[in-house]
């Protein structure tokens, strides 16, 4: 089969362009041929189509074969050109092939024009097929350059020595940089390495091995001194002799994903002790009751002169702080039952502010400072009271030598931003609540660990580490989050911030008086039969007509068989055979007036949801003293 040809032919002669075509296809060409003798014509052709070769005459009137190479030439086409004509020079023909010609031959040698044009049209395909190889290359190396560009990992090669070779857009933004040509003009060890000793430890652990060293840690510091912890994929690089020509390596920040992950452990190491602290809690809260409860009872029916009466009051005062530290556990672990009420901060600021200056020491100084816009929150008034009160004690004990804690309030819109560099916060609208120290300060150590239970820096009995602990959990149970910022000699700022509300502050409760008798029958409900006992002890004091049962079964046939109505069922919560709001749905259908009073030593989801009360649901926390109890019995009952 032929091989198909496209000639064109700078020729003045029509008979020398028939009889070179004719040569052509007696060599084997399918030719395809047209004829110029001009400037005009020749550009005329090149733009119409596509040739394989250009065969021109050198001598013609008007028009030469040079004047047609630099025509074709300026153009930017690589056509072969082969200089044919009947006046060609050995000085001409070398002018040809200085200006771009293959070769330049005498018409009379037309057999030696074949071989030629075989070997023009071979040498263009090698030429068209290296300049498309070229090409691929240099989009390969494009495509290349820009994946390493735009890749979201930092990318760079260094020399042994620390200098940077090359970098990409992700490692000058890990470093805080503004484009890699800063970062080309660091040193490693000095400007990257917060440590130049572990550049070093690196570096050897990498050079006597050629395997890829994946998932290496280490702490770098960025242009604004911020230490960074990042991960590293290293390769080295030799040369013929086995020596490091240089470090290639891929970097990813992992300084947040580390935080999560520690804010994770923390949270599921919260969350185990929380479950301790809450059978813990439930089970010392019912001793507590007991203890609590007879020492009261003894003191009620003791002289004051008699020589017993110290030691039943030190047994009460033992108790008492027994309960505070219960309580604590149960709030620290978010277990505590919250009676949220829609509050006015600045109000319960002002509301505590006289009792906080007996509790702070003469020589320091309060100050509150509360934006007059503050909203309103909706929190448990006590637990905030307790938030404000360990904020401040906490200050205080800072403060050995005195100083000054100001309290701040303000409204606070948080945004993605913020939330991007506190990992506690969600976006919202908030109150913040602020206590600030002239204190001694916290170094980073001491201030990730402050909110752990049992964590302190106080000497041995001068404090139990749960007061921050219980700050935490009492805010965060509220749906807000804490902050804060202290350093070494320069003090320490407490942020409490607390979802904002649009409601306005609920009304106070009236508080009962001080005749807390009553004639109405109560049935107790309480598994543990000295809880019971005691229960039922304290309210017949007080008047009441009182029965027991120790289970929900033995109180259903008991109120069955009871000939007068009961008024009140005061349950436990957590019973062996049911819970206790099973059970007041029980009761309740058989007697539709009968009022409730839930009682119990930690949060339970029969009457409790994420520790927040129910609506219209009363609650009495244990451990409890007689007048609490009778208190929380009178106020049920006369809510009718």
């Amino acid at each position: 089969m032929n091989s198909p040809l496209r000639v064109l032919q700078v020729e003045d002669s029509e008979a020398d362009a028939e009889l070179l075509a004719r040569e052509l296809k007696r060599a084997g060409f399918d030719v395809t041929w047209e004829r110029v003798q001009s400037g005009a014509g020749l550009e005329t052709a090149l733009d119409r189509g596509r040739w394989d070769i250009i065969v021109g005459d050198n001598s013609m009137p008007g028009f030469s074969g040079s004047e047609a190479l630099a025509l074709v030439r300026a153009r930017g086409l690589d056509i072969p050109f082969i200089f044919v004509s009947g006046t060609m020079g050995e000085d001409l023909a070398a002018r040809a092939l200085e200006a771009g010609a293959g070769d330049a031959l005498p018409k009379g040698n037309l057999r030696r024009l074949i071989p030629v044009i075989k070997r023009e049209l071979r040498e263009a395909e090698e030429r068209r097929a290296h300049r498309d190889t070229e090409a691929a290359l240099r989009a390969s190396e494009a495509s290349h350059a820009t994946l390493v560009e735009k890749a979201p990992l930092g990318i760079y090669r260094s020399t042994p020595a620390g200098r940077f070779v090359a970098a990409n857009d992700a490692l000058a933004r890990i470093l805080g940089y503004a484009s890699p040509a800063d970062v080309l003009t660091l040193d490693m060890a000095r400007d990257v390495y917060a440590d130049p000793a572990e550049r070093r430890r690196l570096i050897e652990q990498d050079t006597y091995t050629d395997r890829v060293y994946d998932e290496l840690e280490a702490t770098w510091k960025k242009k604004d001194g911020t230490r960074i912890l990042v991960q590293l994929s290293v390769r080295a690089s030799r040369d013929a002799h086995g020596q490091v020509e240089y470090y290639e390596a891929f970097v990813r920040d992992i300084t947040g994903q580390r935080q999560l992950e520690a804010q994770l452990a923390q949270a599921q190491k919260m969350e185990a002790i929380g479950r301790l602290a809450g059978g813990v809690a439930h089970d010392f809260n019912n001793l507590l009751t007991v203890i609590l409860s007879y020492s009261e009872l003894l003191l009620q029916d003791m002289p004051s002169d008699a020589p017993t009466r110290d030691d039943i009051e030190q047994i009460r005062k033992a108790a008492n702080g027994a309960s505070e530290l219960t309580r604590q556990l149960l709030a620290f672990s978010r277990q505590q039952v919250l009676q949220p009420k829609v509050v006015d901060l600045n109000a319960a600021v002002s509301g505590i502010e006289r009792l906080l200056g007996r509790v702070l020491r003469e020589d320091i100084h309060l100050e509150c400072s509360l934006a007059p816009d503050a909203g309103t929150v909706k929190v448990d008034p006590g637990q905030l009271e307790q938030v404000i009160m360990n904020l401040a004690v906490n200050a205080r004990d800072a403060m050995p030598n005195g100083g000054r804690v100001t309290i701040e309030t303000a409204n606070v819109d948080i945004d993605e931003t913020y939330v991007q560099a506190h990992a506690l916060a969600a976006p919202g609208r908030y109150v913040m609540l602020a206590v600030t120290d002239t204190g001694m300060g916290m170094d980073a150590a001491t201030q990730a660990r402050i909110f752990e239970p049992f964590f302190t820096t106080k000497e041995v009995g001068k404090g139990t580490g749960l007061g921050l602990a219980t700050v935490q959990g009492i805010v965060q149970q509220s749906g807000g989050f804490i902050w804060v910022y202290s350093e070494p000699n320069h003090g320490t700022c407490f942020k409490v911030y607390l979802p904002r509300v649009d409601a306005p502050p609920s009304k106070a409760e009236a508080v009962a008086g001080d005749l807390l008798r009553g004639t109405e029958t109560v049935l107790v409900v309480e598994d543990m039969a000295a809880v019971r006992a005691v229960t039922c002890e304290m309210l017949r004091r007080f008047g009441f007509t009182v029965h027991d049962a120790a289970d929900g079964t033995t109180a259903l046939q008991l109120a069955q068989a009871l000939a007068q109505p009961i008024d009140l069922l005061l349950t436990d919560v957590v019973m062996p055979d049911a819970n206790g709001r099973d059970l007041a749905t029980q009761f309740q259908k058989l007697h539709p007036r009968l009022r409730v009073l839930f009682m119990s030593g930690y949060t339970d989801d029969a009457v409790v949801r994420h520790g927040i009360l129910e609506e219209g649901i009363a609650y009495l926390q244990k451990p409890f003293t007689p007048r609490s109890l009778v208190r929380k019995v009178r106020e049920v009952l006369d809510a009718r």
